[in-house]
């Protein structure tokens, strides 16, 4: 964990990462493999962290990407095999709308990591990130669009699509702000947060559910 920072904000990020999970699970209907797959996934996650693994900046490949390239693989293998094909048939798009509130609380934690000087401005609200719009928005897309009926399946697929690019952009500000051979801007106030545990949960765990809760539902309206 990174020490310096007031402990709530460590709690509150574990929180987060807990209700994301929770809220996924639940989209599986407590699927026992799903659990075991991001329980194992978290635990080498804590042990990476706890080892410092990821403070090591300056190797090639950056280890970084043992952040972001298994989960993108595995999200690739569920829509490209026929059995990860039936599993998204299986998910709950309704929860996997509801899922992208969590980024409200996100934003606000990526402002108290610039406050404290863990994260560039560039990932926050004053800077380049918009994200705040996807989760102020989902609330409403889930009730309208599935509860009550009254927004059009095209709408939703637009509305997927732009929360999508909205993430899209702040993953790769916090690439590049990020202390490694390829930065390219953030060098007074680098992305170090994500070298740490619980921070580290975010581009390993959180967007990456994020991101393939946006796809599923696009999958899914799109097929209907």
């Amino acid at each position: 964990m990174l020490y310096q920072l007031p402990s709530y904000i460590n709690v509150l990020f574990i929180v987060i990462a807990l209700v994301t999970l929770l809220l996924f699970l639940k989209a599986t209907n407590y699927s026992k493999v799903v659990i075991i797959v991001l329980a194992t996934w978290i635990c080498i996650q804590l042990l990476l962290c706890l080892t410092g693994f990821y403070t090591y900046t300056n190797t090639t490949p950056p280890r970084f990407i043992l952040l972001i390239l298994p989960p993108i693989f595995l999200i690739l293998i569920l829509f490209y095999t026929v059995n990860g094909k039936l599993f998204i048939d299986t998910l709950n798009i309704e929860l996997l709308t509801l899922i992208h509130c969590i980024r409200i609380i996100v934003e606000i934690v990526l402002v108290w990591l610039y406050i404290y000087k863990t994260i560039p401005v560039e990932m926050t609200l004053e800077g380049r990130n918009f994200d705040i719009l996807s989760g102020i928005t989902a609330p409403f897309i889930f009730y309208f669009g599935f509860i009550k009926n009254k927004i059009s399946k095209p709408f939703i697929i637009g509305w997927n699509i732009i929360c999508f690019g909205l993430l899209l952009n702040v993953v790769l500000n916090s690439i590049l702000s990020s202390p490694l051979l390829f930065q390219k801007f953030g060098f007074n106030q680098p992305n170090i947060a994500i070298l740490y545990f619980p921070f580290a949960l975010l581009p390993s765990l959180i967007v990456p559910i994020i991101f393939f809760s946006h796809l599923v539902v696009i999958k899914r309206l799109l097929k209907k």
